[in-house]
């Protein structure tokens, strides 16, 4: 007797997927996905566990875009039936790939595929926009609030101002693709950037200040830290109460050494990610 199970290929998924959203999956459509297209082997003879082959299998599945973020998953009854495996080994692969991120549980809807996260590298300083744009998303902002007022203390020292020194102080939305990425608030220094308005706000400020001012940017620090996002701040990212966030800090600097900008972000960490290669020293 046979020991190697036929899973079925992307079809598959991409039929089950369709017919759960639907509200009209059932047998006759798993057996119409299952004897088309090439087929999965999960081979029981194989010293990788089943539940690893059927995680791997997904994760092709999905990096292929096969499957597609949003995209939903069939029950583990479903997926074990027709896999002709048990539960457990499903529940298991399902399980991995929750922890890893690349699908999500949703209590009474289900499993789906996550939406990728935008890897950073925490060397090199790109403005948001420059960013997005590298890597083929379109960026966007929506402006909160914008004013010109006296810095606070703590600015006044973090940007080496006067007492009473004017300030823009401006919130903003980041958008890649009309989707929020993260909540940014803004303080530059008056006398720096004289003439800043709305309208170049919704453009890139980095592009501004060098393109139009003819300021060289030279620096800039950073700090990053994990927080739970407020429940003021989960409409604009439009994320659940309780989910986690990352708190974003930096300092940048002009060629002269001038500190012309401090901004306080709050990203998104089911969106974003940070990357830093580091050298033995």
């Amino acid at each position: 007797m046979s020991n190697v199970a036929k899973v079925p290929s992307a079809l598959f998924y991409r039929r089950i997927i369709v017919c759960y959203k639907h509200g009209v999956c059932n047998k006759i459509e798993h057996r119409t996905a299952i004897s088309k297209g090439e087929q999965f082997v999960v081979n029981k003879n194989s010293p990788l566990p089943l539940y690893y082959q059927l995680e791997e299998h997904l994760k092709h599945l999905i990096q292929s875009e096969e499957l597609k973020p949003g995209d939903a998953l069939p029950s583990e009854r479903e997926l074990a039936e027709s896999f002709k495996i048990s539960r457990m080994t499903v529940r298991q692969a399902i399980t991995n790939l929750v922890n890893k991120n690349v699908l999500y549980r949703e209590k009474g809807r289900g499993t789906f595929v996550s939406h990728r996260k935008i890897e950073q590298s925490l060397q090199g300083l790109t403005s948001f926009s420059e960013d997005m744009k590298s890597r083929g998303l379109e960026p966007g902002n929506k402006l909160l609030h914008f004013e010109i007022s006296p810095a606070r203390e703590d600015i006044q020292e973090l940007l080496s101002l006067e007492e009473e020194e004017l300030v823009y102080t401006m919130k903003r939305i980041r958008l890649a693709n009309g989707e929020p990425m993260a909540l940014e608030t803004s303080y530059i220094p008056v006398r720096l950037l004289p003439g800043l308005n709305q309208e170049i706000l919704e453009k890139s400020l980095y592009h501004y200040i060098e393109s139009e001012l003819n300021l060289h940017i030279s620096h800039a620090t950073q700090s990053v830290e994990a927080a739970i996002v407020t429940e003021a701040d989960t409409k604009h990212l439009k994320v659940k109460s309780g989910e986690p966030v990352l708190l974003i800090q930096r300092d940048s600097f002009l060629e002269d050494g001038t500190p012309f900008e401090l901004v306080r972000s709050i990203y998104r960490a089911d969106k974003y990610k940070f990357k830093i290669n580091l050298d033995r020293l």
